[in-house]
């Protein structure tokens, strides 16, 4: 045995021994799947994909920095009984079919995944009372196309303004424009005119709804899934911003089949992560008039600029849509949501 001196007093015992710790993780073959419906403060509510059971889980240690969002498939461990108190372990993340994204603003690298494995982007808007936003829409319908999200632009209140000029702006896109107004019953009620429309487009689908806070995101949700009972809020007089309603977001089953992620109102979309040729890749023919014809690096800004779009638009049709795709693409570099 070596006799100690002062210097030993700068050497840290190992309490937890000298064996190294191990990178191989549990395979967890009996990890049962299900899909991310909520997400509170650490705590996570899974539906289990084959009962159809709902649990309250926690991100095991081993997924590391992986973060889970609403729609995410994972891999479940531990007590799924789903009975009050109970916890089980989320142990695995399936990959990623797509999912849909965005950046404080657009200087921001750092990413938030809003939502994983959706199919669709409903893009609510009001038509007055607030006034509607169009870069707001063009930046959401950006953040779709790159998604590979399938858009709806749902506008309300269409008893109180005209939706002509948002329905020749968007629907040249291929985007499917739905108005929707809630207008008052003989006995007083109120019901939701162009509701059963858009319920027939998100049957048997995932459909992440986002909005201003006050253009009547949650009243819509209500009226598709009334078990929901989503907070309603009013808009600021002074303003025109309603409060947020919703404080997180959250999967909410419909009655028929299929699912609404329902989002806080937004006041801005970063789309700092998006690649020009990933989101002109949304449109096919244009694409590949772009891959023939455009120099490297083409940012299909002009004519003047090098960009072959202008002569290969031959028709009416494509004419618009050459503009409005640009019109997406000054709106992501400009940085302007108003």
């Amino acid at each position: 045995m070596r006799d100690y001196d002062e210097s030993d007093a700068k050497v840290r015992p190992n309490p937890r021994g000298s064996r190294p710790r191990s990178k191989n993780r549990p395979a967890h073959e009996d990890a049962i799947p299900g899909t991310v419906i909520g997400v509170d403060r650490g705590r996570l509510s899974v539906r289990l994909a084959e009962s159809g059971r709902r649990v309250t889980a926690v991100k095991a240690r081993e997924l590391g920095r992986h973060g889970l969002v609403i729609g995410d498939r994972v891999g479940l461990v531990g007590d799924t009984s789903g009975a009050e108190g109970t916890l089980s372990r989320i142990v695995r993340r399936d990959e990623r079919d797509n999912a849909l994204r965005r950046t404080a603003d657009d200087t921001e690298t750092a990413e938030k995944v809003i939502v994983a494995n959706a199919g669709q982007l409903a893009i609510v808007t009001a038509l007055a009372d607030p006034e509607p936003q169009p870069r707001m829409i063009d930046r959401c319908l950006v953040a779709a196309f790159d998604a590979r999200m399938r858009p709806l632009l749902v506008l309300t209140k269409a008893d109180l303004a005209s939706a002509d000029a948002l329905r020749a702006n968007y629907e040249p896109l291929g985007v499917t424009v739905i108005e929707t107004a809630v207008l008052a019953r003989p006995d007083g009620s109120a019901r939701i005119d162009g509701v059963e429309v858009l319920r027939e487009q998100i049957q048997d689908q995932t459909t992440v709804f986002v909005g201003y806070s006050g253009v009547g995101k949650s009243t819509l949700v209500n009226a598709l899934a009334p078990l929901a009972a989503r907070a309603v809020g009013v808009v600021n007089d002074v303003t025109g911003r309603g409060r947020h309603t919703s404080s997180s977001a959250v999967a909410i089953e419909l009655p028929g089949g299929g699912w609404i992620v329902d989002t806080p109102g937004v006041r801005s979309f970063g789309l700092a992560h998006v690649d020009v040729e990933h989101f002109i890749a949304a449109f096919p023919d244009v694409a590949d008039a772009a891959a023939e014809s455009c120099p490297r690096g083409c940012a299909h800004e002009s004519a003047e600029a090098g960009c072959a779009l202008d002569a290969w638009a031959s028709t009416p049709d494509q004419v618009t849509r050459v503009d409005s795709i640009r019109r997406l693409l000054v709106s992501k570099a400009s940085g302007d949501e108003r």
